[in-house]
């Protein structure tokens, strides 16, 4: 992920900005590694008067997870304040923020502070927020860099290159012998990129701090050099453009010119950056999503992350069961395909009864076989005989092979179409899987896998006795102002159709592949063809097909929907249909969070 010293660059530019003249009130540690710290600031509005403004800020030092951004959540404290929370509180209470900067491009923040010591004479220190995966740390230092404490002591014994204990002076130690990217000339970008024998991006990402590996290739792709091989093997041409789209990026860098976005993968978020992700903008399998700033795009990206990851770990066990009965409904369809087609030798034992029973006195007994005419084709036939059984036995005997297969065809043909139906019901709980978003939704997931008797009933006493909490459809807005409703599992794709949606508004549904139901509120009026487009791509995205990157879509009005007596549930029957293929890109529809 790209948490690197560009996104540093556009969290400091914002923390500047929010923060510089602003008072720190409050300092708690949250956590082992986590500051919470509240400021308050003022300044002067548009109209005159003086806005006042609290703003927290959350810091950690997590080595699986470092991340600093300003929030609106509170967070509870332990009771006692660990020690480090009491060097800062003695030290910093009601000090205030004089300027924030990064140290280059380096993943280091530092915030320069002024409060009153003890003899009431102002003095200035120095806060460190170094956000360097596992070697992140918070450094308390006074104005000449000298540590007072940290969050993380680090002795000898654990780095040789650098102890972060009180007392001991403060720097950034440069063990990767990177260069500076705001400062590099064209010169030593020329000499230090395009001589390394290695994989162009690699040579940028190991050479500058502040590169990531994703915004390494962002910058490949702006100029047109994603399929180079190696950086020694560039032209000159190709290399004076690449100094060129690199100069342009470190440009809007200095500049402040961020757009913080985080790119979607489906539902998921899969990158983020502080500059816009152009590689990702054509790409039908990625959404990008700009963010307000850059503390809303890290506790968007990383909150989804956790809530996706909570998901997926308490779905596992419904995953597991569904995917293994579907696996079973597979088998058992393929057995059942595979019995039906035996029985299409029905018919020849039927011409042979009664071929026999025609042609039957034209033997003697003890014959072998019977050749004659066949009067269905007009040719010659060979019928095979039991020599020990007369011509009226042998007919007998076809005969009653072709009405054992005749009833197991007609048994096989309702088995077939339950087991079909069976299949489509499990690929849609498996679609209804993909798309949950929460507990709720899982939990109505678990009670139609109940329901059907994959799973065994939860009895309320084992829930404590207290109703579930009801799972809702998704909720978007057409650019037209048109409501549209997206069911997350078959229970809900049932309500909204059959309860929720009256006759003369619109459903969509993909063809022939698992998928939501959605609904669009036309409240009388014609929808426009945008509308119809968007809902589209809503059923297109929330189907089996959204992998396609293109689907067919069937869409009908609510009133010429029925659903058969005794069928699944989320299955419906049409028949008088419009259908449209459309891209599962969902980019751009606006959803209603309720």
């Amino acid at each position: 992920m790209a948490f690197d010293g560009i996104v540093i660059a556009s969290l400091t530019a914002e923390l500047k900005k929010a923060l510089t003249g602003g008072r720190i009130t409050k300092i708690a540690q949250t956590e082992a590694d986590k500051l919470l710290l509240t400021i308050k600031n003022s300044y002067a509005g548009e109209d005159g008067k003086t806005v006042r403004t609290q703003e927290r800020l959350a810091v950690s030092a997590n080595p699986g997870l470092p991340l600093i951004y300003l929030t609106k959540e509170n967070q509870p404290s332990p009771p006692q304040a660990p020690t480090f929370c009491m060097v800062l509180r003695k030290h910093l209470n009601n000090c205030k923020i004089v300027s924030i900067y990064q140290i280059g491009l380096e993943r280091v923040i530092c915030m320069e502070l002024e409060h009153l010591n003890e003899m009431g004479d102002y003095c200035k220190k120095k806060l460190y927020i170094e956000l360097m995966g596992k070697h992140s740390n918070i450094i308390f230092c006074e104005e000449n860099d000298k540590i007072v404490d940290s969050i993380k002591h680090i002795s000898s014994l654990v780095s040789s290159v650098r102890e972060v204990l009180p007392g001991r002076d403060y720097f950034i130690p440069n063990t990767q012998d990177k260069l500076d990217p705001l400062t590099i000339t064209e010169q030593t970008f020329y000499d230090v990129i395009f001589h390394k024998p290695m994989p162009l991006d690699k040579a940028i990402y190991s050479s500058l701090t502040g590169f990531s590996p994703v915004m390494a290739n962002e910058l490949l792709f702006r100029a047109s050099l994603t399929d180079t091989a190696s950086a020694n093997e560039l032209t000159d041409s190709q290399k004076r453009h690449l100094y060129r789209n690199f100069s342009e990026m470190i440009s809007d860098i200095a500049a402040g010119n961020f757009y913080p976005n985080i790119v979607y993968r489906k539902d998921a978020p899969a990158e983020f950056a502080g500059l816009i992700l152009t590689s990702y903008q054509n790409s039908p399998e990625f959404t990008v999503k700009p963010m307000e700033n850059t503390s809303e795009m890290l506790y968007e990206y990383y909150n989804t992350k956790e809530t996706l990851g909570r998901i997926r770990q308490k779905s596992a066990d419904l995953r597991r069961i569904t995917t293994t009965a579907l696996e079973r409904s597979q088998k058992k369809y393929d057995l059942q395909k595979k019995q039906m087609k035996d029985t299409e030798k029905k018919e020849k034992y039927r011409i042979y009864g009664e071929l026999l029973t025609t042609y039957g006195y034209e033997l003697n007994g003890g014959e072998k076989s019977l050749t004659c005419e066949n009067y269905y084709s007009g040719k010659e036939i060979t019928i095979p005989l039991d020599e020990t059984k007369s011509a009226v036995d042998n007919a007998k005997r076809y005969f009653e092979k072709y009405a054992k297969l005749k009833r197991t065809a007609e048994a096989m043909q309702i088995q077939l179409k339950e087991t079909e139906e069976e299949t489509a019901h499990l690929n849609s709980i498996s679609n209804a899987l993909d798309i949950a978003r929460d507990e709720t939704d899982l939990a109505a997931i678990r009670r139609e896998l109940a329901d059907s008797g994959y799973i065994k009933r939860q009895s309320r006493s084992q829930k404590g006795g207290k109703k579930p909490a009801k799972s809702k459809p998704l909720h978007y807005l057409s650019s037209d102002g048109f409501h549209m409703y997206v069911g997350k599992n078959n229970y809900q794709n049932d309500e909204l159709t059959f309860k929720f949606a009256t006759g003369n508004d619109w459903w969509f549904h993909a063809k022939e592949n698992a998928g939501s139901h959605v609904i669009v509120k036309a409240e009388g009026k014609e929808l426009p063809d945008a509308t119809f487009e968007e809902a589209a791509r809503l059923a297109a995205f929330y189907s089996k097909a959204r992998e396609q990157g293109k689907a067919e879509i069937d869409y009908i009005q609510k009133k010429h929907i029925k659903k058969p007596n005794g069928a699944k549930p989320g299955f419906v029957v049409y028949y008088t249909n419009y259908s449209m293929t459309i891209s599962t890109d969902i980019a751009g529809i606006q959803e209603i969070k309720e």
